[in-house]
């Protein structure tokens, strides 16, 4: 075994020596110290970067969430949603948010903020990517100089967002029909915009907001017309059928469409610039400005089934205005229940027609249009409602000369103008047709029908017995006929008996004529060989045979 080790003494160990140094307390201090700093300038970076803070009241807030939410401004993100709470009066949902600095100044007191969510409609599809990455707030700045912190969400999406070249124009009309925000624009079938707000004006008239782009807003001009190109529109006219449409989303979600009007609508145009009425088709679109209407009176003493608002009136074949309304009067005198019509016409319509009554002054002011109707009403001119359609049963109010019309009072002083009239071709019609119906009905219907049997039961003996005693006696003569008819052809056949005896005796016959004919000639020439008889004829002598001895 080894032996323990010994301990060491006292002297052997050494003291230890305590140094002061200052210098490493310092150095300790240095890390705490540096990232005090670096934090409170990382704060005052903080402080100094930070954007407003604002505060968007909406009636709903689904899929609106904390820190995840984000604010944007065209597709960029401008800030988050750091608070979402409701209202005192538990009303509205209130989503605070947090912008960036450089989106103070897109806060105006119009700027508009709404929740982007998948909208799908017939004409547009929208906001499908939050499917995915979950719903936005959109933003829309405005154009107001004063700023704002508090805002009123929209429930739906504002005017569409367009680019900065371009035109923007507001169209009126009575109403938008199938348009929808994002419907195409057209010049000449060729989408040149696009429809980008709608509003309902307080006097119930729509107010459609277009956006034309550039270049095409140069073919936007004073003269312009717009109209409705929504669906399909069919014309059934002289020469055939007619489809028209623009394209096939005009047809599912509207569309609107524009082109040079009439040269009279430049004359005409005098409204704001920028703003169009928008008309119900093409038609009436490029049709002529028809000026101020006039309004007219017509007072029928007979029913006008068929004759509704709207309904065109005609002023010898042309359309010059339109049935406003249909009323039931009362006449206390005879106490009947007349039918006033009221009409509105356009002397414009009249064409060259009008030209010539304004260059005589006739159509400056009411009076003197009253006094050249009074004219008119005294050349025969009428009010007659006249069937537009077999089928539709529609009527219409034709203006038109009758001469042979009675005559008729015409009281130029009364407004509006109130025209004489004359009950129309179709009562007239119903009329005959009653008067003819009630000759039918007098006529002895009953005992025509007992003649009549009583003559088809007399014909039918008389065919019967025709049938039965006639027919075959006709039968045994037409049999009699054909035999005789063979007998004939028999007879007349050229191998027959007959035939032959007929060409031997014509044989005969020819010989004897000659015969005649040679004795005839030889009496010609010896008339006395009837008393002497006839010559005997000398034998032609032969000629003599020359002698041997002939000299020659």
């Amino acid at each position: 075994m080894s032996a323990a080790p010994t301990p060491p003494s006292e002297e052997e160990i050494p003291t230890p020596v305590v140094q002061n140094r200052r210098w490493i307390p310092r150095l300790v201090w240095v890390v705490p110290i540096a990232a005090a700093v670096i934090g409170i300038s990382l704060l005052i970076r903080n402080w100094e970067n930070a954007g407003p803070r604002i505060t968007i009241s909406f009636l709903r807030g689904e899929g609106v969430q904390v820190g995840k939410t984000l604010i944007k401004y065209r597709d960029v993100t401008v800030g988050h949603v750091s608070a979402v709470g409701l209202s005192a009066d538990h009303q509205t949902v209130l989503v605070s948010a947090d912008l960036s600095k450089d989106a103070a100044s897109l806060l105006k007191a119009d700027t508009q903020f709404w929740v982007v969510r998948p909208r799908i409609g017939v004409g547009s599809v929208s906001g499908l990517d939050t499917l995915l990455t979950g719903v936005y707030i959109g933003m829309k700045t405005g154009a107001a100089t004063l700023s704002e912190r508090d805002f009123v969400g929209l429930e739906d999406p504002p005017a569409l967002s367009h680019g900065p070249r371009g035109r923007e124009l507001q169209l009126h009309a009575a109403r938008a029909g199938s348009l929808a925000i994002g419907a195409p624009v057209y010049f000449r079938q060729f989408q040149v915009g696009r429809v980008i707000d709608e509003n309902l004006l307080p006097d119930g008239s729509t107010r459609v907001t277009v956006f034309v782009d550039a270049p095409y807003d140069g073919f936007v001009k004073p003269v312009t017309r717009f109209w409705n190109a929504s669906g399909i529109d069919v014309k059934l006219g002289a020469d055939g059928l007619n489809v028209q449409t623009e394209s096939l989303a005009a047809v599912l979600a509207g569309g609107l469409a524009f082109d040079d009007g009439p040269i009279e609508a430049l004359f005409a145009a005098g409204g704001t610039p920028g703003e169009f009425t928008l008309y119900r088709n093409e038609t009436e679109a490029m049709a002529p400005p028809d000026g101020d209407p006039h309004y007219i009176r017509m007072r029928f003493a007979q029913g006008l089934r068929g004759l509704e608002a709207g309904a065109p009136v005609e002023f010898v074949g042309v359309n010059i205005g339109s049935v406003v309304a249909v009323d039931l009067g009362y006449e206390h005198q005879d106490r009947s229940f007349p039918v006033i019509v009221t009409a509105k016409v356009y002397p414009r319509r009249m064409g060259q027609a009008f030209e010539a009554l304004a260059a005589q002054g006739k159509t400056e002011s009411e009076e003197t249009l009253a006094a050249f109707v009074g004219t008119l009403v005294k050349r025969g001119l009428r009010a007659q409602p006249r069937s537009g359609s077999l089928l539709t049963e529609k009527l219409y109010i034709a203006l038109d000369f009758l001469p042979a019309s009675p005559r008729a009072a015409f009281d130029a002083s009364i407004r509006p103008l109130e025209l004489p009239t004359v009950n129309g071709t179709f009562q007239e019609l119903e009329a005959n047709i009653g008067r003819l119906v009630t000759k039918v009905n007098d006529l002895p219907l009953e005992q025509i029908a007992a003649d009549l049997h009583t003559d088809l039961k007399d014909l039918h003996e008389t065919l019967s017995e025709l049938h039965s005693r006639v027919l075959p006696s006709a039968e045994d003569t037409l049999s009699a006929l054909h035999r005789t008819l063979d007998s004939a052809d028999q007879t007349l056949d050229v191998q027959s008996p007959l035939q032959r005896g007929l060409t031997e005796t014509l044989s005969e016959s020819r010989s004897t004529l000659q015969a005649v004919r040679e004795l005839a000639d030889y009496l010609d020439r010896h008339p006395d060989a009837l008393l002497r008889g006839r010559r005997p004829q000398k034998m032609p002598e032969s000629p003599a045979a020359p002698s041997s001895d002939a000299k020659p």
